[in-house]
């Protein structure tokens, strides 16, 4: 890799637009900030998010929001039980040409956007969750043998109710591993909910008085690919990834009793990108032991397969994930592996 670093008057430039679009998001959504900052970490990084939160806290609002200030197109679908694959990609009609002959047409469903609001994802049949697989990963749809790709920038903001569990369906672990990120979006303060009561009727959010074009989105992009990833901050979420699974030797006790199976290297993929992201955001043009930190638990609280005994001991993935970030060091000695462990003598 190279380490050619961006230019600074350039990283300057993306880090203040990166800063409006934020404050921007804040003055729409009160109260959560720290949310919006993942969020935005998360589309700089071109993956996929997962909002999980109960019903009122403004996921809706959000995506709205983001899709407004980013000028991209916005779709909404609410996923129901009875909600079929062609709901969602497109289907062919049989349509009439105005000379006598009919001809298949496609139709593009609502996945042909460029930022998707899949609205309580879990209550939707495995068959349509499948289908959104391919939209996920490729960025195209395939269908009658027909590929047709999406319009780019393509992102997924999903929402699911962590309570409400009657007729749904859970999100099966590929799919899972697909988002990027799983936010967990939470209740705002009673100082906030007062200023929401206060100052907006109906809970109506102002409209956004600034927005970014899309030459200006390309070229975060194109900052964000300039962010330099050093070997040790790979070497360190590599370590992170090979930790979470029960078998390694680097296995913190937290995981060995609860984690059945750990995380992909789609996961540390995920970590490096997001890293990236958050030093963007703080204006640095390389990615830090910190800025890995930043971003481990969300992208590592739903890769991590619990066993039955962490539901007994009532141990979430985010307190696995916090005691993984204690056992696994950000500088590890290069040492002889039987010298780091040999204990120390009386």
């Amino acid at each position: 890799m190279s380490a050619v670093l961006v230019a600074p008057e350039r990283l300057q430039a993306a880090t203040a637009t990166c800063r409006q679009l934020l404050a921007q998001l804040d003055r729409i959504l009160l109260g959560q900030e720290d949310l919006h900052r993942l969020v935005l970490t998360g589309i700089l990084s071109r993956g996929h998010i997962l909002l999980e939160g109960l019903p009122g806290l403004g996921k809706t609002a959000l995506v709205k929001a983001l899709g407004s200030v980013l000028q991209l197109t916005f779709k909404r679908v609410q996923f129901t039980p009875d909600l079929m694959p062609g709901d969602i990609l497109g289907s062919h009609i049989l349509q009439d040409d105005g000379q006598g002959r009919r001809e298949m047409v496609f139709r593009p469903g609502p996945v042909f956007t460029n930022l998707l609001l899949a609205d309580e994802i879990n209550r939707a049949s495995p068959k349509t969750q499948s289908a959104m697989l391919e939209t996920m990963q490729e960025q195209s749809v395939t269908l009658l043998g027909t590929t047709r790709p999406l319009p780019q920038p393509f992102f997924v903001l999903a929402s699911q109710n962590p309570i409400e569990l009657e007729g749904t369906y859970p999100l099966p672990e590929a799919q899972l591993d697909r988002f990027l990120f799983r936010l967990l979006v939470r209740p705002p303060p009673a100082a906030v909910v007062s200023a929401i009561i206060h100052e907006r009727r109906r809970g109506e959010s102002p409209q956004p008085t600034w927005s970014l074009s899309g030459a200006e989105l390309q070229e975060l992009f194109a900052v964000m690919d300039g962010i330099f990833l050093a070997k040790a901050v790979a070497d360190y979420i590599a370590r992170l990834v090979e930790a979470t699974h029960p078998e390694a030797d680097s296995a913190p006790a937290a995981v060995r009793e609860y984690v059945t199976y750990g995380a992909s290297p789609r996961a540390a993929i995920a970590m490096a990108e997001a890293a990236r992201g958050q030093a963007l955001l703080a204006g640095r043009p390389t990615a830090s032991f910190a800025d890995v930190r930043a971003v481990v638990g969300p992208v590592l609280n739903h890769r991590l397969i619990l066993s039955y005994k962490a539901r007994l001991d009532r141990m979430t993935a985010t307190q696995v994930v916090e005691r993984l970030l204690e056992a696994v060091r950000p500088v590890e000695l290069d040492l002889p592996r039987e010298l780091q462990v040999r204990e120390t003598p009386a």
